[in-house]
C-alpha cells in the first residue's frame, strides 16, 4: 500500500527536514510538506493530499500534532481518509487504522471527544443556572437594548464564524465548484460533492448555494461560477457526471468511479442501478470523445 508523508512547521524559521528524513525512512512514496499553523484547518497543501489520496493508500505523519491540534480536527480528517478507504498512521503515536490497535486507538480517544464535550455542556448549564439564582441576566447588554453598535459587531463575529467553519469544509466542495461550475447543473454538482462524504456532513443544495455566494463575495472563487448553466443534451450528462469524478481524482479505479455512482444513485444507461467497469469505460470514452477530458 502507498504511503503518503505530510510534514508541516508552524513558521519559515522551522525546517521540515527531520520530518521528511523520518518520512523517508518509513518507506513513504512521496512527502508533501507545508508551511502553516496547526491551529488552521484549511491548509492548501493538506486539502490537496485529502482531494487526491486513493483507496489503499496511507497518509503518514511523523506525530499527530503534524497534522491537527484538535482531537476534533483529527477525527474529521481520520473520517475523511476512511470515507475514501484510505488509512492512517501516526509514527510517534499509537495510531495506525489500518491495524485492530489502532482502530481501537482511534475509538478511546473519540470517546474521549465526546466525554470532553459532554463535560464542557454540564459546566455551562451548571454556571447559568448558578448565575439565574443569583439574579444575574445572561447575554450582552447593547445586544438587549438594540444597541446598533453592538448589533454590528455580533453580525461581523457571527459573518467571521461562518467563514471559518467554511475554511473547514474548503476541501469537500471548493475544487468541484471551482471545476465544474457553471457547464453543469447545481444538482449534479451538489451529488458529487456528497458522493464521498460520510451522510452526517453532506450538503443540501441550499447550504451549498449559501457557501458558493459567501465565497464569490469574498473573492475566494470568480463569479462565473454562479451563472446559469447551459442546456446539457440527455447523452452527455452521464459522461459529463464520468469525465467531473475522473477530473477530481485522475487515479480513481473504474470500480471506486461505480462505488460513487451508485453512491449518488445513479442509473446505467441501460436503466439499473448496479454500475459495472464496462459502462464507466464506455462512458469515460464518449467524455474523452465530447473533449470532456
Amino acid at each position: 500500500m502507498p504511503l503518503i508523508g505530510y510534514a508541516r512547521v508552524s513558521t519559515e524559521d522551522q525546517t521540515p527536514l527531520p520530518q521528511t528524513q523520518a518520512l523517508k525512512a518509513a518507506g513513504c512514496a512521496e512527502i508533501h510538506e507545508e508551511q502553516a499553523s496547526g491551529g488552521n484547518r484549511a491548509r492548501p497543501v493538506l486539502a490537496r493530499v485529502l482531494e487526491r489520496i486513493g483507496r489503499g493508500d496511507t497518509l503518514v505523519v511523523v506525530r499527530i500534532d503534524r497534522l491537527a491540534r484538535s482531537l476534533s480536527h483529527l477525527l474529521e480528517v481520520i473520517e475523511r481518509l476512511e470515507a475514501r478507504g484510505a488509512f492512517f498512521r501516526s509514527l510517534e503515536d499509537p495510531i495506525d487504522t489500518a491495524s485492530p490497535q489502532g482502530k481501537f486507538t482511534l475509538q478511546v480517544l473519540g470517546a474521549a471527544a465526546e466525554f470532553e464535550r459532554a463535560l464542557i455542556r454540564e459546566r455551562t448549564k451548571a454556571g447559568l443556572a448558578s448565575a439565574r439564582t443569583q439574579g444575574r441576566v445572561g447575554g450582552n447588554p447593547g445586544l438587549r437594548a438594540r444597541d446598533p453598535a453592538a448589533l454590528r459587531k455580533v453580525r461581523l463575529a457571527r459573518a467571521e464564524g461562518y467563514m471559518d467553519r467554511l475554511g473547514e469544509t474548503a476541501q469537500d466542495w471548493v475544487p468541484h465548484v471551482r471545476r465544474l461550475r457553471p457547464a453543469m447543473a447545481w444538482e449534479d454538482v451538489l451529488r458529487i460533492v456528497n458522493a464521498p462524504l460520510p451522510p452526517d456532513r453532506r450538503w443540501t443544495q441550499s447550504r451549498l448555494l449559501r457557501a458558493v455566494n459567501a465565497y464569490v463575495r469574498d473573492g475566494f472563487l470568480p463569479a462565473t461560477v454562479l451563472g446559469r448553466a447551459g442546456r446539457r443534451e440527455t447523452d452527455d450528462r452521464l459522461p459529463a457526471i464520468v469525465a467531473a469524478i475522473r477530473g477530481a481524482d485522475p487515479d480513481i479505479t473504474l470500480q471506486a468511479i461505480c462505488t460513487r455512482l451508485e453512491a449518488m444513485r445513479e442509473r446505467t444507461p441501460r436503466g439499473r442501478t448496479s454500475w459495472q467497469p464496462s459502462s464507466v469505460r464506455m462512458l469515460l470514452e464518449r467524455a474523452r470523445k465530447l473533449g470532456m477530458l
